[in-house]
């Protein structure tokens, strides 16, 4: 799967406007317009070729994206001071679904246990453990990749709990 078919399906799975989808790119360090975001949007199938106005999504701008998607959900992140901090750091060198899972965890406020209703409501049962180790850092003994069907399936879950 790539990061924009990601992009395309948690846009559609929260029903998110084209607009906010810019906000969300500010918010997280990236400036983009509609029309760049629009071509970000444009579904490409592995076995044909990109229009010429495709932008493909990288996994930091990806990485921006859900930064942004965290701060437009849950207001922006205050240092020791009480002052706004900018923009979190974008890496990059995340899976990208490691990436999504974590972050809209984050964003959306759910437990770890929400995860494991999202994924059996998308079609795969897994264990608390698992999600343990999928949402572990990229240098941890116990980190898992995940794959994408468990990003499809928790795409699925989050579409049948938010457009029901």
């Amino acid at each position: 799967m790539t990061n924009n078919d990601i992009l395309i399906r948690l846009r559609y799975a929260l029903d998110i406007k084209n607009i906010d989808i810019v906000e969300m790119f500010k918010l997280g360090g990236m400036h983009f317009t509609k029309e760049e975001v629009l071509n970000m949007l444009i579904k490409v199938r592995e076995d044909e070729e990109a229009p010429e106005n495709f932008v493909k999504v990288n996994n930091k701008m990806l990485e921006a994206f859900l930064n942004g998607f965290i701060t437009f959900k849950r207001g922006p992140q205050k240092d020791k001071d009480g002052n706004v901090a900018g923009p979190m750091p974008v890496t990059g060198k995340e899976s990208a679904n490691n990436m999504l899972l974590k972050k809209v965890k984050i964003a959306l406020q759910l437990t770890s246990e929400d995860v494991l209703d999202l994924l059996y409501e998308g079609g795969v049962t897994v264990s608390k453990g698992e999600i343990g180790a999928i949402l572990r850092n990229t240098g941890h003994k116990n980190y898992k990749e995940c794959g994408d069907r468990f990003a499809r399936c928790f795409l699925k879950g989050l579409t049948m709990k938010y457009r029901g």
